[in-house]
């Protein structure tokens, strides 16, 4: 199995060196979320296809769209994310990507989910709608101050949004930053819907990003434990080494291939053990 992924716009914004540090890393897929300085939403069917020539003469493929669907506000005009969904299920068919990554909606500072659970679930379904018409899965990403930030609310999502074109993805950082503990709190109620991994790590108390094993999110226990019920789907990295912000982070070349290498070690040891 080599299903390493990578967002590939922390390294820089030019393809070309996109391509080449995942290659030196002996990564073959890429998430993709930017190039030429450009969200992948902004970028147009053109350039989406000139990307996806580039990358197959490079033996590199796509294991998901990174939109940014469903970072967007609640009071919010509601038919833009529909449009949006269209465009970017439309993008992922021209890449060739089976996912596309996507949120559970921006919760204001203080305010309780619990309030805009019935929205947040309506709003959803009819994402989901949209890609059931098409082979491409929705794969909704944990994340900081949505609705499914935590192992508790991602579990309401995953049981009640039940769709062929809806998964879920675990994200060990993004959980450690919500003082979450990764395996206690969220793989033991998520692991039955968990079909896609974002690899980063953190540091409780102080949310700083690190290598992956280096920090708190558990991520060899996890991961030993999905390679041996059998495991076999995409593992992206988003090393937020650099930069860390709310909606991207930046890698250097060098901090890149730290973050490859700690998985690498990881997988090394899981799955001669899985």
């Amino acid at each position: 199995m080599n299903k390493i992924s990578a967002f590939a716009d922390e390294i820089g914004d030019d393809l070309e060196l996109q391509m080449a540090t995942l290659k030196a890393n002996g990564v073959d897929n890429i998430e993709l979320r930017g190039v030429w300085g450009k969200n992948i939403m902004l970028l147009s069917e053109e350039e989406v296809k000139e990307v996806k020539k580039r990358a197959s003469a490079n033996g590199i493929g796509f294991s998901a769209v990174g939109s940014p669907l469903g970072k967007f506000p609640l009071d919010g005009d509601f038919s833009l994310q529909i449009e949006g969904v269209k465009k970017a299920l439309h993008y992922a068919q021209i890449l060739e990507a089976p996912y596309i990554r996507m949120f559970s909606y921006h919760i204001a500072h203080g305010e309780d989910p619990a309030q805009y659970r019935g929205q947040i679930i309506d709003w959803l379904g009819q994402l989901i709608a949209e890609a059931e018409k098409t082979n491409v899965i929705l794969a909704h990403e944990n994340e900081k101050g949505i609705y499914g930030d935590t192992g508790e609310r991602c579990l309401d999502l995953y049981s009640t949004l039940k769709s062929k074109s809806f998964t879920a993805i675990f994200d060990f950082a993004n959980f450690v930053q919500c003082n979450q503990r990764p395996y206690e709190d969220c793989w033991v109620k998520l692991r039955p819907y968990i079909t896609y991994f974002h690899i980063k790590d953190a540091l409780l108390g102080s949310g700083k990003v690190v290598p992956a094993g280096q920090g708190d999110g558990n991520v060899e226990k996890i991961l030993g434990e999905a390679f041996a019920a059998g495991y076999d789907n995409f593992l992206t990295l988003e090393p937020h080494l650099s930069l860390a912000e709310a909606n991207y982070g930046k890698t250097s070349p060098d901090l890149f291939k730290t973050a490859a290498d700690a998985l690498k070690d990881i997988l090394g040891r899981v799955k001669t053990t899985a």
